[in-house]
């Protein structure tokens, strides 16, 4: 199984799911969130294929959350616009979020990434 990782390297939850993922031998194409934050088309994909609400993508714990006022800001946010906010700051982004084909799981879950290669 080959799949995409999302994810900020300094981030320890981030590290300790690659290796995990490292451990499952699932091979995987790493993208750091902040370097290169993904696209509006992508993040909507990856927001679809989630099947979450579109605020399950958002890092609340992080600085460009508080920073950026989106406790309030975003109940009251489109899709659009929250998926456009995402794309122009990564620090914003829950993560990490793995993609294999159709699946998407976003923050860590140790349980899934097993599931996802079949152990």
């Amino acid at each position: 199984m080959s799949a995409t990782f999302y994810q900020y390297p300094i981030c320890s939850t981030c590290r300790k799911a690659a290796a995990v993922l490292r451990a499952l031998d699932v091979e995987f194409e790493s993208i750091d969130l902040v370097e290169t934050p993904p696209s509006v088309e992508t993040l909507r994909t990856i927001h679809e294929r989630s099947g979450l609400d579109i605020r399950k993508l958002f890092n609340v714990s992080g600085q460009s959350y508080r920073a950026g006022g989106f406790r309030d800001r975003l109940p009251s946010m489109s899709v659009d616009e929250a998926l456009e906010a995402l794309a122009a700051d990564g620090k914003l982004i829950k993560r990490p979020i793995l993609v294999a084909g159709d699946r998407v799981i976003v923050g860590f879950d140790e349980a899934a990434y097993r599931e996802l290669a079949g152990g």
